[in-house]
């Protein structure tokens, strides 16, 4: 069992508990998924860049990622419907609470100039959203080996019901949020 797992049914859900004023354990805010994309526009011209991306999301979740392809043609990038231009990869129980442990206490701090997340990132339903410049941020990623770094999308997908039970569940979380 993941330590942020562990620490989330023993302090996190009690806390919430009495911040939010909720008699109801199964109430409680919590995490559903995360979702780890990457758009890889470069893949139109070389299909190598695609396949480091998928390389590295599969290491970082320890799951096959599901390619993305375009859903429409942009005859400016070059693009027609069907290519295939990213991957993806939906992390649940378990994994999701290991890669969730390995953002928030690794790669995070490990950004450059970080002074914490946009607390305004939240989409209005308790969902937060984040986006990495670089897949080099975690440790497992072997920097002499990436050729094209790339950058991600994390989505944090909560049964949160507003941005503020989402905000303080994250926070209780440990995700390290800047002060509006």
């Amino acid at each position: 069992m993941s330590q942020l797992l562990q620490e989330y049914r023993e302090r996190i859900v009690p806390a919430l508990q009495k911040k939010l004023n909720i008699t109801n354990v199964h109430a409680v805010p919590a995490l559903k998924k995360i979702v780890v994309s990457m758009g890889v526009g470069s893949s139109i011209q070389d299909s190598k860049h695609l396949e480091e991306a998928v390389a590295n999301l599969t290491q970082l979740s320890g799951q096959k990622p599901k390619i993305t392809q375009a859903r429409k043609s942009v005859a400016q990038f070059r693009l027609r419907e069907g290519m295939q231009i990213g991957a993806m990869v939906t992390l649940r129980r378990g994994r999701m609470y290991e890669f969730a442990e390995r953002l928030i206490r690794l790669a995070l701090p490990r950004v450059r100039d970080f002074r914490g997340l946009n607390p305004k990132a939240f989409d209005g339903n308790g969902n937060y959203s984040l986006g990495l410049n670089e897949q080099l941020v975690f440790p497992e990623i072997n920097a002499d080996a990436v050729q094209h770094v790339q950058g991600m999308n994390i989505t944090f997908v909560t049964s949160a019901k507003t941005n503020e039970e989402g905000r303080e569940l994250l926070r209780e979380l440990g995700l390290p949020l800047r002060e509006q």
